[in-house]
């Protein structure tokens, strides 16, 4: 997998970002789709991705299962192998050396040339989403570092279902400037910054399911202190982000937050949400 985002092509528009064409080795692929759970083993999803929702009976549109030993044992044996051997390998610290190493330019625009000292923690989780998900236009909290989604179709029949990326005009419009598709083992990575807009359009009654893994790259909570105290032009960043976190994210909890980032900012009452 390190390799596969180590030759990923790269895209400056309209903001960096890597593209993958085969994430995972074919024969792998083929095992995580016949290992693919039933819907009474997700869960619903919280944040923006929950108010994303446009069915009329309010059933979640999206739901998840968090790859982490904990939360896949209640699955049968072969599923279970599997996703406990997809989530080691998205956590795993070449990979994540590898997103490092190829976002370098997006993450010291954000952080500054130390970017590669500050610490990062992945929380890889399997979605699905079915017919009437959306997602509006959005940046990501600052709470991440490196947003990244691999699509896991078994075909390439809904391509036009993948994730929009949009740029920034002088009067402040976000037109859709590129999308990505929706194939099989394909997807995106980027380093989350004031200016990586992007979202998703509702999901059509032509699609069954639309299975991907989303791979958070968290900032550890001591960076986003001293981004919070600093008097550059990153403090004003998080400034605009801080508004977007959500809920408590292993150790960090809001009143962490609300000494080490809210208080000295005066930033208002969080708002809900996710990627």
């Amino acid at each position: 997998m390190a390799n596969s985002v180590r030759n990923a092509s790269a895209d400056d528009a309209p903001f960096l970002h890597l593209r993958f064409d085969r994430i995972f080795p074919d024969d792998f692929y083929t095992e995580m789709l016949l290992a693919m759970p039933v819907t009474d083993d997700y869960r619903a999803m919280s944040g923006k991705s929950k108010m994303g929702s446009s069915r009329a009976d309010g059933k979640p549109t999206r739901t998840k299962i968090d790859l982490f030993p904990e939360y896949i044992r209640h699955l049968p044996p072969m599923k279970r192998e599997i996703w406990d051997a997809t989530g080691r390998a998205l956590r795993s610290k070449e990979l994540e050396k590898a997103f490092m190493q190829r976002l370098a330019p997006g993450l010291k625009r954000r952080f500054g040339a130390d970017f590669a000292n500050v610490k990062m923690y992945p929380v890889p989780i399997l979605t699905r989403d079915i017919p009437g998900y959306r997602i509006f236009k959005h940046t990501d909290s600052l709470w991440k570092g490196i947003t990244v989604q691999f699509y896991l179709p078994p075909d390439n029949s809904t391509p036009h279902i993948g994730t929009i990326f949009h740029e920034v005009l002088p009067n402040g419009r976000k037109p859709k400037k590129a999308q990505m598709s929706f194939s099989p083992n394909s997807g995106y990575a980027f380093a989350v910054a004031d200016n990586t807009w992007h979202s998703a359009d509702p999901v059509g009654q032509e699609v069954k399911t639309r299975d991907s893994i989303l791979l958070t790259y968290f900032v550890d909570a001591r960076a986003m202190a001293i981004c919070a105290q600093s008097g550059t032009a990153i403090s004003e960043f998080c400034a605009q982000r801080a508004a977007q976190f959500d809920a408590p994210l292993g150790g960090i909890t809001r009143g962490y937050l609300t000494t080490a980032l809210y208080r000295p900012l005066r930033v208002a009452t969080p708002r809900s949400a996710s990627t």
